[in-house]
């Protein structure tokens, strides 16, 4: 191959990818309709209403809740779930900071769990060392589209009478087993934001089959209202956390593209794991745990300087990049090393004092977190929407770099 785009040869690709979000003319119809209706929130307007029943539909659920973002969501499941001050929440630690954020913001105590090695899940054979009197919840996050090990997350749940609540904020359309997640578990929370496989800039919804929890959801998203209750009666603790009518709106006309992406994200992610597989120094995150459908928000695969003779990844993504395929790293450091928690700078959220004198939040605690955080590349999902020939860009590039590690 030729010299390396990095050191002045020329770049391996030229052509751009898929740029996100993608729009077009339904989409600005859609909120065009309500600027003109004059019905701009949702408690006068039907589309926030019309998204919330297709998409529960549409993620085998029976009610739907949505927010204003993704990370209300979360809080509010807490609340649903009856969280206490103090009561803990197992949560992996290599992920967005809102899922454990929004435990500390209902008051309670995120406990943090290591993760697979070969899939960014929470893992299942450590959750139980976890879990004390204190533990009302887990919440599994679906990393980067990836279902978690739900059926083994569900079954140690059962035995210690916790709730599930699935952070979903990358999985949308994914499937476990044949069944789309989010409402596997009691309460499925999903986001909108910017970045996210459906967007309307800002945006999130709860998801579930149970009735009771479904109600205290749309209780605490409307001001503690219930249902058949006065407009000016309210019952518990809640806010104005609904979704405004301009963005039910552009959901509606972007849902209508989800199944189609969907499909071609997760059909180009599992070539591009055939392709990259077999070079030397790369491992894609591996399939067949029981996901049958990946949403592939992220493309994550692990980077072995040591096949690359030593060279770092942060200097492997800067001559991935000049060859014209924007990858970047994962996530720096686990959670647990964030200041937030590692100085357990909660203001006034004090529940943590009712749990353990020490909380777990040293890094050795986490060694494949740790390891993860040193070594994952991601590529994100616009990329995976691109055509079968563009995959193949993409494990070019990585063999062209693997060819010349000594010109780095």
């Amino acid at each position: 191959m030729s010299k390396l785009a990095i050191k002045g040869g020329s770049k391996l690709r030229t052509k751009t990818f898929p740029e996100w979000p993608i729009f077009g003319l339904s989409d600005e119809a859609a909120v065009v309709e309500v600027i003109r209706s004059g019905k701009w929130g949702r408690s006068a307007g039907t589309k926030v209403q019309a998204f919330e029943e297709a998409f529960a539909r549409y993620h085998e659920a029976r009610y739907s809740v949505a927010t204003f973002n993704g990370t209300v969501s979360l809080r509010i499941a807490l609340l649903a779930a009856g969280l206490e001050a103090g009561d803990e929440v197992i949560v992996p630690p290599y992920t967005f900071l809102a899922t454990a954020s929004a435990v500390v913001e209902a008051n309670g105590t995120p406990i943090f769990v290591d993760i697979e090695p070969d899939t960014c899940n929470l893992d299942p054979t450590k959750i139980e060392a976890a879990i004390t009197p204190r533990t009302r919840a887990i919440m599994p996050v679906h990393f980067g589209g990836q279902a978690a090990d739900m059926d083994r997350i569900l079954a140690i749940a059962r035995r210690h009478k916790l709730v599930v609540i699935e952070d979903s904020a990358h999985a949308h359309g994914a499937m476990y087993k044949g069944h789309k997640v989010g409402a596997l578990g009691d309460i499925g929370s999903f986001s909108f934001q910017s970045s996210k496989n459906l967007t309307s800039g800002e945006g999130g919804i709860l998801i579930s089959n149970n009735e009771q929890y479904a109600a205290l959801c749309r209780s605490s998203q409307n001001c503690g209202r219930v249902q058949g209750g006065a407009w000016y009666e309210h019952h518990r603790i809640g806010g104005n956390y609904r979704m405004s009518e301009l963005q039910g709106a552009l959901l509606l006309a972007q849902f209508a593209r989800l199944e189609e992406q969907t499909v071609r994200r997760d059909t180009n992610g599992l070539l591009l794991n055939e392709l990259l597989s077999g070079i030397p120094g790369i491992a894609p995150m591996t399939r067949g745990h029981g996901e049958t459908r990946h949403s592939y928000h992220v493309y994550s695969f692990r980077y072995d300087a040591a096949a690359f003779g030593g060279v770092s990844r942060e200097r492997f993504l800067a001559a991935l990049n000049a060859e014209g395929i924007p990858a970047t790293a994962g996530y720096p450091m686990g959670l647990y090393s964030q200041p937030l928690f590692a100085k357990k700078a909660f203001g006034p959220y004090t529940g943590w004092r009712n749990a353990r004198k020490e909380l777990p939040y040293d890094p050795i605690d986490f060694p494949v977190c740790e390891a993860v955080c040193r070594d994952a590349c991601w590529l994100s999902q616009n990329m995976l929407l691109a055509d079968r020939s563009d995959m193949q860009d993409i494990a070019d590039a990585v063999r062209k770099v693997l060819k010349h590690p000594e010109a780095l």
